[in-house]
């Protein structure tokens, strides 16, 4: 593809990095963009900037905040002895959509998978263990996609904490094997939340 303008270039090679976004697409954005009040443009970037400056992580469930504690972990009306465990923000915006849980998050920042170097080091795990083992945790609704690392991920979770006395549940597969919750639709997760079985159950399958 051949520019006119090395400024042009730039900008197009950067717009392509983000996933899903091919040359052809990151032209007609940057296009887009130049065809727009610069003002609108220098809003998009700031905004950016903001986020990429000033984000913060949840010190409770490292959901993504604008302050330390997010919103729904200093929700008093919330029930803090259910946690459900997902694998990002994405999950946790899925799950809130569906308006059928009303405990708290605990986000991995990912899942175990040793073909990407990622390893249960790598993840929000230990700080999930220490939860449990306070004691005020009740139930454990292990919510990660239904993949192999996901199931990975949650059986390595339940072999720390199963001698804990907390309650371990998984949503009900009515989520199709390989699917990411976040392209699930809010009935079937939500329905997948009120029908959670028993996380030995999976084991089974």
């Amino acid at each position: 593809m051949e520019f006119s303008s090395k400024l042009l270039e730039n900008a197009v090679n950067e717009m392509s990095q983000l996933p899903g976004i091919g040359k052809r697409t990151a032209l007609r954005l940057v296009l887009h963009m130049l065809q727009q009040p610069k003002a609108q443009t220098l809003a998009l970037s700031q905004a950016l900037l903001n986020m990429r400056n000033d984000i913060k992580f949840c010190r409770s469930c490292h959901n993504i905040s604008d302050v330390d504690l997010c919103e729904i972990c200093a929700n008093p009306n919330r029930d803090d002895t259910l946690i459900c465990v997902v694998e990002d923000i994405r999950d946790v915006m899925a799950i809130e959509n569906t308006s059928s849980f009303k405990g708290h998050y605990h986000v991995l920042g990912g899942k175990i998978s040793p073909m990407d170097g990622i390893g249960p080091h790598d993840l929000n795990i230990v700080s999930l263990i220490d939860k449990v083992k306070s004691g005020e945790i009740k139930e454990i609704i292990f919510a990660l996609s239904s993949t192999m690392e996901g199931d990975t991920t949650n059986f390595y979770i339940f072999k720390q904490i199963q001698d804990c006395d907390i309650v371990t549940s998984t949503i009900a597969r009515g989520i199709s094997v390989g699917d990411e919750l976040e392209y699930t639709d809010e009935i079937t997760l939500g329905r997948s939340i009120v029908n959670r079985v028993p996380f030995e159950y999976s084991l089974k399958l």
